[in-house]
């Protein structure tokens, strides 16, 4: 994370006004004007300059994160790039000066050093920050399952039903709104049933690796009320073979939630929902275990864990 040179210089003058003694403290108030313009001039500069930080600082594979942008309110625009997807940056109201955007590591992203490329424009003048951070390798676990033969080695009806949902899919996810949507912050779907630590496993199918797990679990008897985890647009609510009952909810700027596994839906496609609000009832349909409720968080394609975005305090947009 890097700490503005404005900051420093700002530290570091306050510093000597409040501890020099009186002797040094006047002869420096008695520096000729260029001494002054010299010692000041530094930090005047370093306050329209451009700095960059994310959250959290070390990041791994699965993580959500958090890009902030401080630069001189004449800003007019700021884009970027992180692993090859596009940075949207948002204000708020509370913080003018600093802009926002949501991005993430997929779960199955290799560990290394990867690049932050942002792009600061103010009348017309540009300036290209770049910044490398380190993605380290989180602890998944390797778990055996088992479900019955037909999710594993699906029949030819079977495949082409999952070829269909796989259609389906590829229209929702092509669309996201271009502005955030959310107003709160992000919150679990089952306030009282527990998680597991079921995010980023190998899971293996009757004796076969299937999958990395890209999605969280939450134990809950059928008919638990699921709620969606913040404001949002219903893009989905149909069965498919593999998910079962299915949601998925747009959030905005590419950030969608998808419920899987629901016995009953309460919500249709194309219907704007509140942070909270009921949206359907936990099952067991599609590939499941037994009951329960499968929540995935999904940004530009990749797949984040979903217990690091909760737990994140984030910025809420001027204009949801």
């Amino acid at each position: 994370m890097m700490v503005s040179m404005a900051a420093l210089l700002t530290m570091l003058y306050k510093f000597l006004a409040a501890s020099a003694s009186r002797h040094i403290w006047n002869r420096l108030r008695a520096c000729s004007a260029l001494s002054v313009l010299v010692v000041l001039t530094p930090a005047l500069w370093a306050q329209n300059a451009e700095s960059i930080r994310w959250t959290p600082e070390k990041l791994t594979n699965g993580s959500p994160c958090l890009f902030t942008v401080r630069a001189p309110e004449n800003t007019t625009l700021i884009t970027g790039s992180w692993q090859k997807h596009p940075l949207v940056f948002f204000h708020t109201l509370q913080n003018p000066e600093a802009w926002y955007a949501l991005a993430g590591v997929d779960v199955a992203a290799e560990p290394g050093d990867y690049e932050v490329s942002i792009e600061v424009t103010r009348h017309g003048d540009r300036t290209t920050l770049h910044r490398t951070i380190h993605i380290a390798s989180a602890p998944y676990k390797e778990i055996p399952l088992t479900v019955p033969e037909k999710f594993v080695q699906p029949g030819a009806e079977a495949q082409k039903i999952i070829a269909a949902d796989q259609e389906i899919k590829r229209k929702v996810f092509a669309y996201s709104a271009p502005a955030p949507l959310w107003n709160e912050q992000f919150s679990s779907p089952l306030r009282s049933a527990p998680s597991t630590d079921s995010f980023g496993t190998r899971r293996v199918f009757n004796g076969s690796l299937a999958s990395v797990h890209r999605g969280l679990d939450y134990r809950a008897k059928p008919g638990t009320p699921v709620k969606a985890v913040n404001a949002g647009t219903v893009v989905l609510a149909r069965p498919l073979y593999y998910e079962g009952n299915c949601v998925i909810i747009d959030h905005g700027l590419g950030l969608m939630t998808i419920y899987m596994h629901l016995s009953k839906f309460n919500v249709k496609q194309g219907q704007h929902v509140k942070g909270g609000q009921l949206i359907a009832l936990s099952g067991s349909t599609g590939r499941a275990t037994g009951p329960h409720l499968h929540l995935s968080i999904r940004w530009q394609g990749e797949y984040l864990d979903p217990a690091r975005l909760f737990s994140m305090q984030l910025p809420i947009p001027a204009h949801p």
